[in-house]
C-alpha cells in the first residue's frame, strides 16, 4: 500500500472518528498529546487501524512510536 494512501486513511479516521482538528494532524505531532488521545482512545485507534488496514499490531510495535510520522511508518512497514 502506498504511503500517501496510508497517511490519508489515518488522517481521515482521526478527523472523522476522534474529532481531531485537522490542523493538529502533522507528521511531527505527538500521538497522545497533540492529538489529545487518552489511553482508551489509543486502544480504539489501534483496533480501528487493524481492521481498516488488515494488519495486526502488538505492544512491541509501538516501541519508539512517538509521532504521527512514526505511526505512519509503522503501518507502512507492516506491508513490506
Amino acid at each position: 500500500m502506498e504511503k500517501e494512501v496510508i497517511i490519508e486513511k489515518i488522517n481521515n479516521f482521526l478527523v472523522d472518528e476522534f474529532e481531531v482538528e485537522s490542523e493538529n494532524i502533522t507528521p511531527e505531532a505527538n500521538l497522545k498529546e497533540a492529538l489529545e488521545l487518552d489511553s482508551l482512545d489509543f486502544v480504539d485507534l489501534v483496533v480501528a487501524i487493524e481492521s481498516s488496514f488488515g494488519v495486526k499490531l502488538v505492544g512491541e510495535d509501538f516501541v519508539g512510536v512517538l509521532t504521527l510520522q512514526d505511526f505512519y511508518d509503522l503501518i507502512e512497514n507492516k506491508f513490506q
